[in-house]
Formats: C-alpha cells, sequence, structure tokens
C-alpha cells in the first residue's frame, strides 16, 4: 500500500491543497481563494466559516486530482497564516465575529493607550516581539471591546480565541489547540517560560483560559477524517505557522540558515538556535517550532506589503494586467532612474515599526513613465528584504552569504536578481514553491515515520542568482532607499 501526506496551507489569499507521496514529492496542488472583507477604514476581515469550508473542499479537490485513494491518507498536516485572530464559542463551534487578518491595524489605538504603551519594553522582553496591532494580542482586545458576544461567552467560561491554525484544528478535531510557532507570534506567550502569559493576559484583558492548549509542532493534536473526505481517522501531527512551515520546508534547521518567503507580506527568518536571543534593532524573536521534545528560535522580520505591491499595481491602479508585466516593465525601464516606491499603506513594520507612516512614490523626474514606476515597486520588494538579512547577520554575528527563498514573487527573475544583488548573497530557488505546505507536510511525514529527516531534502533542486552588481553601485542604490524611507517616518 502506498502512504501519502495530506496537507494544506491555509494562507491570506486562499487555501492550497497538497498530496505528497513517501519520497517527500508533491504529485498534485489544488487551490481555492476566498473573499478579501475591506472596509472604507482599510481593516481587513476573513470569514471563518468560508475558509473551514474551503480546507474541506481543496482537500477533496487534491486527492481526486491525484488519484490518490483516501485510504491510503495516514498524516495530515496545516501550515498557516499567521496573527490572523479570532473568537468562537466553545460550545456551539460557531465564530462570534469575522477573522481579523494579521494585516489590520485598527488596533493601533489600542497600542497607543499609555498603560500598554507604557509596558512596550516588558512586552518585548517576554515575547521577543515590539508592541503592535498587528499581532494577536491587541486584536482580540478589540474584539473583547467591540463583539458584545466575546465579554458574554468569556463570563460563561465558553470563550475560544486563537489563531487559524486553532481555528482549523478545533473545526477538524474537537479540540482547542495551538503549536510553538503560532503561539510565539500572538503576544501573549512567554518565549522564554515557554507558557501563555498572566501579566500578558491581564494586560490586554484577554481570558487566559479561552487560549488554546500549546503543544509541539509535531505532536497529534488529534484524529481526524478533514469533514469527511477521508473514510478514516488519520492524525493532525505538523502545524506551523506559514513562515515556519517555509522555514523547515527550506531545511534551514541548523543556526545562522536564514530563509525569506514571498507572499503577500514577507517574512525573512535566521534560525538562531536553542537559546533565545533579543534584537535591539528591530527585529524579532520568536520560536522556530517545537519538534523532538524541544524549541528552537529565530529572528524574525514581517513585512506587510511586498508581494501585495505587485497585486496593487494590478488591481487597484491598474497599471499593469498580470504579475509577470511587471517584470518585463522592470526590464525595460531605464536602469539609471532613481524612483523609490515606500510601500506603507498601513504603517511600516520590521525594522522600523512605524504604525503611522504612509506610502510615498519619490524620485520622479520628466522621463519617469510606467516602466520606471513598475520597476520601483519591484525594486521595494527586495530593499525591504534586504533591511533585515543585514541586520540578522549583524545581530546573529553571522553574515549572510546565502539566503533560500519562496513564493510566488520568486518567478520574477528581475527581483531575484536584483535581491542578490542588493542582499549581496546567493539566492537560491527551489524548483518547488509550496515551502509552507511542504514544511507542514513533511513535519508531518516525520512524525508518523515515513520520511528520514536526515535525507527528506535531498531531491530538493534549487536555481541560484549570485550578486552581479558593483559594490559602488549597489550602495548607491541602497542608500537612496534609505533616503526614501527617512522621508515616511513619524518617530525619529
Amino acid at each position: 500500500m502506498s502512504k501519502y501526506i495530506l496537507a494544506v496551507d491555509q494562507s491570506t489569499q486562499g487555501t492550497k491543497g497538497l498530496v505528497f507521496d513517501e519520497q517527500g514529492t508533491l504529485i498534485a496542488r489544488a487551490d481555492r481563494s476566498h473573499r478579501q472583507i475591506i472596509n472604507a477604514k482599510g481593516w481587513v476581515e476573513h470569514n471563518p466559516t468560508e475558509i473551514i469550508e474551503n480546507v474541506v473542499q481543496v482537500c477533496d479537490d487534491v486527492l481526486k486530482k491525484a488519484k490518490v485513494v483516501p485510504a491510503d491518507v495516514v498524516a495530515f498536516g496545516i501550515s498557516n497564516q499567521r496573527e490572523t485572530s479570532l473568537m468562537w464559542n466553545k460550545v456551539t463551534g460557531n465564530p462570534i465575529y469575522n477573522a481579523v487578518v494579521w494585516q489590520c491595524a485598527r488596533a493601533v489605538d489600542i497600542c497607543d493607550r499609555p498603560e500598554i504603551a507604557g509596558k512596550a519594553e516588558q512586552i518585548r522582553r517576554k515575547t521577543g516581539m515590539n508592541l503592535s496591532p498587528y499581532f494577536p494580542a491587541a486584536k482580540l482586545t478589540w474584539l473583547m471591546e467591540n463583539v458584545p458576544a466575546a465579554k458574554k461567552l468569556a463570563a460563561k467560561g465558553q470563550l475560544a480565541c486563537g489563531t487559524i491554525d486553532s481555528w482549523l484544528i478545533y473545526n477538524l478535531t474537537g479540540h482547542h489547540k495551538t503549536d510553538y510557532s503560532n503561539a510565539s507570534r500572538t503576544q501573549l506567550f512567554n518565549i522564554a517560560d515557554l507558557k501563555w502569559d498572566e501579566e500578558l493576559c491581564e494586560l490586554f484583558s484577554i481570558p487566559i483560559e479561552s487560549m488554546p492548549k500549546v503543544c509541539m509542532s509535531d505532536s497529534n493534536f488529534g484524529m481526524t477524517n478533514v469533514g469527511g473526505v477521508l473514510d478514516h481517522m488519520v492524525p493532525i501531527c505538523g502545524v506551523l505557522g506559514d513562515s515556519h512551515g517555509a522555514l523547515f520546508g527550506q531545511d534551514c534547521r541548523k543556526p545562522g540558515q536564514i530563509k525569506a518567503t514571498y507572499g503577500t507580506g514577507s517574512s525573512v527568518m535566521m534560525n538562531i538556535g536553542s537559546e533565545m536571543k533579543l534584537s535591539d534593532r528591530g527585529l524579532v524573536t520568536s520560536l522556530a517550532w517545537g519538534m523532538d521534545g524541544k524549541v528552537e528560535y529565530v529572528f524574525e522580520g514581517n513585512l506587510n506589503y511586498t508581494g501585495a505591491v505587485i497585486s496593487w499595481l494590478k488591481k487597484e491602479v491598474k497599471l499593469i494586467a498580470t504579475d509577470m508585466e511587471a517584470t518585463e516593465m522592470a526590464y525595460a525601464a531605464n536602469p539609471n532612474d532613481k524612483t523609490y516606491f515606500v510601500p506603507a499603506f498601513t504603517g511600516l513594520s520590521a525594522p522600523y515599526w512605524d504604525s503611522h507612516a504612509t506610502g510615498l512614490l519619490t524620485g520622479i523626474t520628466r522621463t519617469t513613465g510606467r516602466d520606471e514606476i513598475a520597476k520601483a515597486c519591484l525594486d521595494c520588494i527586495a530593499y525591504q528584504i534586504t533591511d533585515l538579512t543585514n541586520l540578522m547577520g549583524e545581530d546573529a554575528g553571522i553574515p549572510v552569504s546565502t539566503l533560500r527563498v519562496d513564493g510566488g514573487p520568486t518567478s520574477s527573475k528581475y527581483l531575484m536578481q536584483f535581491q542578490s544583488d542588493m542582499a549581496n548573497a546567493t539566492v537560491q530557488v527551489p524548483e518547488l514553491q509550496e515551502l509552507s505546505g511542504m514544511g507542514a507536510a513533511y513535519a508531518a511525514g516525520i512524525s508518523v515515520g515515513i520520511y528520514d529527516p536526515n535525507t527528506i531534502y535531498n531531491h530538493v533542486k534549487r536555481t541560484e542568482y549570485m550578486p552581479q552588481m558593483a559594490p559602488e553601485h549597489r550602495d548607491a542604490r541602497y542608500q537612496g532607499w534609505k533616503e526614501a524611507v527617512k522621508q515616511v517616518l513619524t518617530h525619529s
């Protein structure tokens, strides 16, 4: 009997269903998108019911596409969009409000409250993260204060709080659980003590008993038949936040190894090993995962808008018709044009952490046209990634010589070469782009003994880009970016 691992990557834009065989090869993928609910204030939400329905449906779709008999599936893995926060009724299982998406800055005023802002450094010391409305703590506070059912259910002990992974696990198994990678992103979890922090939960007015049980990323989260898609129960035994999944999928399991995921936003992560370290320069420290009974840490920098810049060019500005058109225009642009685009649509995150910053297109001259603007929008993705790789190399004391990357925008040869030039590092693009889901699937496969962790990555093929730009030209271009960013910052 053949054995297969079924996995889902539940991301910001949609849900992917993935099937991997006994060699760790992806044999099929199916996709379903979900609505982006955005109001006039720019608040971003998702419908939790739509998401779980899509998860079930996409699993059915991908098994049929792969022509895999459900009986041959032995384990299930989940990678998920992180920081997106929601609440539901523990008794009925019904959500009490839409999920508040990680991009949404509606909780900025909560973070500005003196009683919370005054403890920003204490929060950072405990959670590894700078105080920000993008993390679940403040989002959950907003829900507690603005959704009447939240306090009513909390008073009865019937309120469940969580991130997308815990919502999926609850619906698929009935258990209220999360893993270390996702818990470490909530700004309510003490990453040194490895438990929900009572002081932080009280500070943000979140009932600690409403938070999920935190488990090892490769543990058994419960048994599921994926809403009836399977004819038997299998364990969910690989759960990772999407960026952590990509880190695991990229085989960055040793200290100093680094990867960048290019999605709607981006996460740059460096494995720093089993010792917790804090950065004082805008990077955050998170848990990479819990595996084999122990946890490992990462330096991480999160960017709100990278791939989303291309979507903005296409959907809102209508400057391009397809994603690839941006690359074609960048190649056609004047290489000496000095236009810069700073995509602070809802503030700037790492390493600047300015929630009030707004976007900027600067350096325009009479000869700047459509091509040059498209080029500036692609370039800003590489500049933002470089901000983070430079800091990580310095803070970890390990110069970045190789950057492993994944995500849709890595299909742009222009962007990948420019990234290599700006970061002054070899950029490795794997042939397989589903690294987040692959990481969760590999964790599940290793957990149930299907995959050997020492050999499972041997078949992964990568394309390499090497730095080609002259150092003085690289430095000048990057300095221009830093000057553009200074223009949008609202704090010194």
